[in-house]
């Protein structure tokens, strides 16, 4: 198969190139060239911009191509038109972020959400729907031929976000640990190498229409396998999200797999339901290896996770307002 990247070799594009390659496809990338350009030097490389700079791909032939780069809906559009006649399917990443709410458990059938100015270009207030309307502009182009794949949080080696990292990193420091309770929590993401070969295999079948790719685990799986990869032991506390949000905790960011449940809106964001990508050959490969994979190859990164000083200053308020 001929494969066709939309995006760099940074972090989900490298675990694309991978397994691609592992499994015998040839592989161009399209991007600016200029993060992580040495990487993969033996690919042919068309180096060209989404906005504007799509001549390169202009009389090119390819089996499939992997979008995973596509924010804006005009710039998907853009794409998606001038490759609608030489590739034969299309798997575009969107995002579980597409859906309007939260407040019940969500299929690939519940609604989206829609931009609140049709001319918004605002990646990070309108990120869920701008992905949602790139999703009916790839669609359109590539009618009954693509393949949108609301990836869920997306974690393990190369991770440039650290919004899983912190965790394996933190409880490899062992000590007293601010967890949310109850540390049974569902929890949802997927290992990189696991949706990259998945979209890969996507392509190969010509998988159509919507699938919500993450996977499920309990924040107890998380907590309890990075002790046994790192050899550490931790004292969990369990902190309510009531007292987390009167100490203006930030979700998500400062600290990561947390996203308050108390608002009705959100209270299924980590129960997305996965049983299509099952059913089409998504699978979870041992938490162990995720959480050795992001150890060895996903560090840190400032600003997200909570500081030890505001982790310390926390637990003993918490342990104040027990009293």
């Amino acid at each position: 198969m001929r494969l066709l990247l939309l995006g760099g070799p940074k972090f989900l594009g490298r675990a694309v190139i991978d397994h691609a390659l592992g499994a015998g496809h040839e592989v161009t990338l399209f991007n600016r060239g200029k993060t992580d350009a040495d990487l993969y030097p033996e690919l042919e490389r068309i180096v060209g911009d989404r906005d504007g700079g799509l001549d390169g791909l202009r009389g090119g032939s390819w089996d499939a191509v992997i979008d995973t780069s596509g924010y804006l809906p005009r710039l998907a559009a853009a794409s998606a038109n001038v490759l609608a006649n030489s590739a034969a399917h299309y798997v575009f990443v969107s995002s579980i972020s597409v859906y309007a709410s939260f407040a019940d458990r969500v299929d690939e059938a519940a609604a989206v959400a829609t931009l609140s100015d049709p001319t918004s270009e605002d990646i990070e207030a309108e990120y869920g729907a701008l992905k949602a309307a790139c999703e009916v502009e790839i669609e359109t182009c590539f009618p009954g031929r693509a393949t949108h794949i609301r990836a869920g949080l997306i974690v393990g080696p190369h991770d440039p976000t650290g919004r899983f990292s912190y965790w394996p990193h933190r409880i490899a420091e062992g000590g007293d640990i601010l967890v949310v309770a109850p540390v049974t929590r569902p929890v949802q993401f997927v290992d990189v190498r696991d949706l990259g070969s998945w979209l890969v295999t996507c392509a190969e079948r010509r998988v159509t229409g919507t699938l919500n790719a993450t996977c499920n685990w309990s924040f107890s799986d998380l907590l309890a396998t990075s002790m046994e990869v790192t050899g550490t032991s931790v004292i969990a506390h369990e902190v309510a999200p009531a007292f987390l949000s009167e100490q203006a905790v930030g979700e998500w960011l400062e600290l990561p797999l947390w996203i308050d449940e108390r608002n009705p809106e959100w209270k299924h964001f980590m129960q997305v339901d996965t049983s299509r990508a099952a059913a089409e050959g998504l699978v979870a490969r041992p938490l162990a290896e995720t959480v050795a994979g992001t150890l060895a190859l996903a560090d840190r990164v400032d600003g997200v996770g909570l500081t030890r000083e505001r982790e310390t200053e926390l637990l003993a308020a918490w342990a104040s307002f027990q009293r």
